[in-house]
C-alpha cells in the first residue's frame, strides 16, 4: 500500500506522520522504518524505530533513492512499514519525477507486503493526476 501525505510547507505533515508511525509501532507484525532528511526529528519517534537520516548517505536522486530502499529491504525480511518524512527532501528530485519513484514502490510494496506512508510539500494540483489515488487525510 502506497500512501501520500500533501500539504504546503508547515501544515503539520512532520508531527502526523511522526505520530502515525509511533501508533503503529503498537500493533507492528514486523519492522518499522522512519526515513528523513536530517536527524531533526529522531527523538521524536519510539526506539524501536528504525531511524535513517538520509544526510548521512550520498543519494542524489530518485533511483539511487529507489536503490537504497532495496538494500534496506534486502537486509531485513521483516519490515512492513517504512515511513518517509518530506519525500522530495530525502534526495534531489522534483514533483515530475514523482509518478515513476511510486509506481516503483508500489511494485515493491505488493511484492514484499510493505505499506509506504510518505509526506510531500504540495498541493493536490501541483502533484502528478496519477497519484491522486494515493491521497491519504490523516
Amino acid at each position: 500500500m502506497i500512501s501520500l501525505l500533501i500539504g504546503s510547507k508547515g501544515t503539520g505533515k512532520t508531527k502526523r506522520i511522526i505520530k502515525l508511525a509511533n501508533e503503529e509501532l503498537k500493533k507492528a507484525k514486523g519492522n518499522i522504518i522512519f526515513v528523513d532528511d536530517d536527524k531533526r526529528h529522531m527523538y521524536d519517534l519510539k526506539h524501536k524505530l528504525r531511524f535513517i537520516s538520509m544526510d548521512e548517505y550520498p543519494v542524489k536522486n530518485e533511483d539511487e533513492f529507489f536503490g537504497f530502499l532495496c538494500g534496506i529491504i534486502s537486509n531485513d525480511y521483516d519490515i512492513n512499514k517504512i515511513f518517509i518524512d518530506g519525500l522530495l527532501k530525502v534526495m534531489d528530485t522534483t514533483l515530475d519525477a514523482m509518478p515513476k519513484l511510486i509506481e516503483k514502490l508500489s511494485a515493491m510494496s505488493t511484492k514484499y507486503e510493505i505499506d509506504f506512508f510518505m509526506t510531500i510539500s504540495c498541493t493536490k494540483d501541483q502533484i502528478h493526476e496519477d497519484l491522486h489515488k494515493y491521497l491519504v487525510q490523516v
